[in-house]
C-alpha cells in the first residue's frame, strides 16, 4: 500500500501533546518493512484541552538510512529514551480487537465448527460473574498497563521539549479530568438526568489510576515502587477480609474480638470473611453505595467504583516500571535481557496471584490483590513477547492489522458507542453475506463487522489521524 499524500502537504494539526503515549507514528502503510520501531511524528499545533486530533508531517518517515522516500527530509536522531516502541501499539491493538467484534467471531465460530478448542475459546468470550477468570477479564488491566507503559517514554519526550513539571502535571490532570467526562458520556450518552447516570466508567477508572501512576513515577525510586506496590496490594486484601459491609452486617462483626479472630483466619478463611468476598457484603460495594451517586452497574456494587481504584493503581505502576525497563539505555541492558526479566517478572506475578487467589480470591469486580498479580503477569509476558518478536528481531509486517487499531484505540472505543458501524456492515456486506449458507452467515457477519471498524480506522491511520486524550 502507499499514501496518497505528497511531501508538500502541510500538517494539519489540533493538539494537546499525549500524556499517557509516545508521539504518533508518521509511518506510511509500506514503511512497515522497513521503519525504524523508534519512528516519530513531527509538526506543531493549536492547543484544544485534552484532545489531540494529528495529522503529523509525512517527510519524517522514521525508517533507516538508505530507505528515506524520495524527496524526504533527513530523519532527525532523537534521544532513544523517548522514542515510540511499536509493539506497545500493536500490543493495544490486539487487545482492542477484542472490543471491536473479535469476540463476536469465536463465538460464530465455535457454533459453527464446535470442538474442543473452539468451545474453549468462545468461552472465553466473556466476564465472569464474580469469582475467577477468563480472556476478557484481562482487557481492561491490560489497557491500564499498557497506559503505564507509555508513560515513561512520554516522560522523556517532555522533558526533551524543555516542559516544566508543572507543565507535565497539568497534562496528567487534564487528561484524568476528560477521560472521566469520556466515560461519563460513553456510559450515558449526552443526558441531564442527572440522579439516574452512571458516574463510574472504565476510562475514568483508567484516568484516575494512570494519573496517580505517574504521579508515582516521577517521584519514586524503583525500589519505592516496589514497596508502595506490596503494601497497597496486601493492605487491600486485610481490609476487604477484615472489615465486613456495616450495612448487611450485624453489630457483633464489629467487635475486637471479632476483628481478631477474622485476623486469625487470613490465611483460612472462615465464613464471615468469605461473606466479606461477596458483592453484597463486601466493603467496596458498601462504599460504592454510600458514596457513588446515580445509579450502580450493578445495583449494590459498581466494578469500577470507589475503592477498587486503589489497587487498579498497582496496574499502573507495574506498567510503568515495565515502560522504565524498555527505555533503558540497550548498552546497559541489552533488548534480549529486557525480555527475559519481562518474562521473568510476568512468571512471577503469575504465581503470586496464583496461590494468593486460594486465600483472597482472583475478582476483576473488586480488583482484588491476586487478580492485580495475575493479570499483571499475563500483561508482562504478553508485552515481552511483542516486544521480542516486533522491535527485537524486527519482524513487524504482521503487527500493521493491530497497530491501526492501537494507536486510535480512544477512537474505536468511543465510535461504537456513537457511530452506527453495524448499520454500515449492513450497508457494505450484507449483500456479499446473503450468498453464504445460512450457517455460515454469523461468522461472516462477525467477520464483517471487524472489518467495517479496522477500514475505518484504516482511514483515519491513511490520512495520519490519531485521537489521544
Amino acid at each position: 500500500m502507499t499514501s496518497n499524500k505528497n511531501s508538500n502537504d502541510k500538517p494539519v494539526k489540533i493538539e494537546l501533546p499525549p500524556v499517557e503515549t509516545n508521539e504518533v507514528y508518521a509511518i506510511a502503510p509500506e514503511a512497515f518493512l522497513t521503519a525504524d520501531p523508534e519512528g516519530k511524528a513531527s509538526g506543531s499545533g493549536v492547543p484544544f484541552p485534552g484532545i489531540d486530533v494529528a495529522v503529523p508531517s509525512r517527510t519524517d518517515t522514521g525508517v533507516h538510512a538508505g530507505a528515506v522516500p524520495a524527496g524526504a527530509a533527513p530523519v532527525t536522531e532523537r534521544d532513544p529514551s523517548s522514542t515510540r516502541l511499536m509493539s506497545i501499539d500493536a500490543l493495544r491493538g490486539f487487545n482492542m480487537m477484542f472490543i471491536m467484534g473479535a469476540a463476536g467471531v469465536f463465538i460464530a465460530l465455535a457454533k459453527l465448527w464446535p470442538n474442543t478448542i473452539t468451545n474453549a475459546i468462545a468461552g472465553q468470550m466473556s466476564h465472569v460473574s464474580w469469582d475467577g477468570f477468563r480472556h476478557h477479564d484481562m482487557i481492561f488491566p491490560l489497557f491500564l498497563f499498557l497506559a503505564g507503559v507509555s508513560f515513561p517514554f512520554s516522560l522523556a519526550k517532555q522533558k526533551e521539549k524543555g516542559k516544566t513539571t508543572f507543565a507535565i502535571y497539568r497534562k496528567i490532570f487534564i487528561r484524568m479530568i476528560v477521560l472521566i467526562v469520556f466515560g461519563i458520556a460513553f456510559g450515558n450518552a449526552i443526558t441531564f438526568d442527572f440522579a439516574h447516570m452512571r458516574y463510574a466508567s472504565v476510562l475514568g477508572h483508567i484516568g484516575i489510576a494512570w494519573a496517580v501512576a505517574a504521579v508515582i513515577y516521577m517521584n519514586t525510586r524503583f525500589v519505592t515502587r516496589v514497596l508502595l506496590s506490596v503494601f497497597i496490594l496486601v493492605g487491600y486484601w486485610f481490609l476487604l477480609a477484615l472489615v465486613p459491609a456495616p450495612d448487611v452486617n450485624q453489630a457483633e462483626c464489629f467487635t475486637h474480638e471479632a476483628y481478631v479472630q477474622r485476623a486469625w483466619h487470613l490465611l483460612s478463611p472462615d465464613e464471615q470473611i468469605k461473606k466479606n468476598l461477596t458483592m453484597e457484603g463486601c466493603i467496596v460495594g458498601y462504599v460504592d453505595r454510600t458514596c457513588l451517586p446515580g445509579r450502580l452497574y450493578k445495583k449494590v456494587h459498581d466494578p469500577e467504583g470507589i475503592l477498587s481504584l486503589i489497587p487498579a493503581i498497582v496496574t499502573a505502576i507495574l506498567g510503568t516500571m515495565a515502560g522504565g525497563l524498555l527505555r533503558r539505555d540497550p548498552k546497559l541492558t541489552s533488548p534480549t535481557a529486557k525480555t527475559f526479566i519481562l518474562l521473568f517478572a510476568g512468571a512471577i506475578l503469575i504465581a503470586i496471584g496464583y496461590y494468593w487467589n486460594f486465600v483472597f480470591p482472583i475478582n476483576k469486580n473488586l480488583w482484588s490483590s491476586s487478580f492485580v498479580c495475575f493479570v499483571g503477569g499475563i500483561s508482562m509476558m504478553s508485552l515481552a513477547v511483542f516486544y521480542y518478536i516486533i522491535d527485537v528481531l524486527r519482524l513487524r509486517m504482521w503487527a500493521f492489522f493491530f497497530v491501526v487499531i492501537g494507536v486510535n484505540s480512544i477512537t474505536i472505543y468511543m465510535a461504537q458507542r456513537i457511530i452506527g458501524f453495524e448499520r454500515a456492515r449492513a450497508f457494505f456486506f450484507d449483500g456479499m453475506v446473503k450468498l453464504c449458507s445460512p450457517e455460515l452467515q454469523p461468522l461472516m457477519n462477525s467477520l464483517a463487522y471487524v472489518l467495517t471498524c479496522w477500514l475505518f480506522l484504516l482511514i483515519l491511520y491513511r490520512h495520519r489521524m490519531f485521537l489521544k486524550v
